[in-house]
């Protein structure tokens, strides 16, 4: 496991106008508010280094312990247990660190790394389908994995498929997730027919869409015409 460093602050900065630093004025000064809790532990609030915070979490994400070091406090062991987001730029504006106990087993989401290559896709002109990304697991914190490797090689025809009970999972992890999910299959190539069944059902959903949208049905061409009739000789009689 790759060890992550993190120098954060305790969130007592002050402002100008003697109060303490808020939100909008820490992300402006290029720094990101968060907070670090725990079992028997008091919360604190701290401030992260915005390029800092981003770099080690493009790496560590959420299932990787990071080490915050904060002020006079002894280094201890994190988690990133949730992200706030900018629902306009995707930044990250608020992090919760959750503090782990060492000898205290721990839940955790843990990314599958989907390596090597399917037969099926290369030889069949299949295409591989990843239903499932990621897996719940218990551990202690020491023994939990960064990702877990999926290897496609063995999946040479339609038939194979990988399930949750498939995966090379670490000694001293538990599996939390169904064993019998599906992470990954190679999805047979559509037919001529499938295809156009498919063009069908598009243009067919299209036109239940507008008739949804206009309140009525379009008229039939002979329809259109006998109404464009209609209209004229209307118009003749005004």
């Amino acid at each position: 496991m790759t060890d992550y460093k993190l120098k954060v602050e305790i969130r007592t900065e002050k402002s100008s106008k003697g109060g303490s630093v808020g939100a909008k004025q820490l992300r402006k000064i290029g720094r990101v508010p968060a907070v670090v809790y725990g079992n028997n532990f008091d919360n604190v609030s701290i401030s992260l280094e915005k390029i800092a915070f981003n770099h080690l979490f493009r790496e560590a994400g959420t299932s990787n312990l990071i080490e915050l070091a904060i002020a006079d406090m002894k280094p201890f062991k994190t988690l990133v247990h949730d992200l706030q987001r900018d629902p306009l730029t995707e930044e990250i504006i608020h992090v919760d660190f959750f503090k782990v106990n060492m000898k205290e087993k721990i839940h955790a989401e843990v990314p599958l790394n989907f390596i090597g290559e399917s037969p099926a896709v290369i030889n069949l002109d299949g295409s591989l389908i990843t239903p499932v990304d990621a897996i719940e697991v218990e551990c202690l914190p020491a023994d939990l994995p960064s990702e877990i490797d999926v290897d496609l090689s063995g999946l040479d025809d339609f038939e194979k498929n990988i399930k949750v009970l498939d995966l090379n999972v670490p000694e001293g992890v538990e599996v939390l997730s169904e064993p019998e999910e599906i992470v990954v299959f190679v999805q047979e190539p559509r037919s001529e027919e499938e295809l156009a069944e498919l063009d069908t059902a598009v243009e067919e959903n299209v036109e239940a869409v507008e008739v949804e949208h206009t309140g009525e049905e379009a008229p039939a061409e002979g329809e259109a015409a006998e109404a464009g009739e209609i209209n004229v000789e209307d118009k003749k009689e005004e």
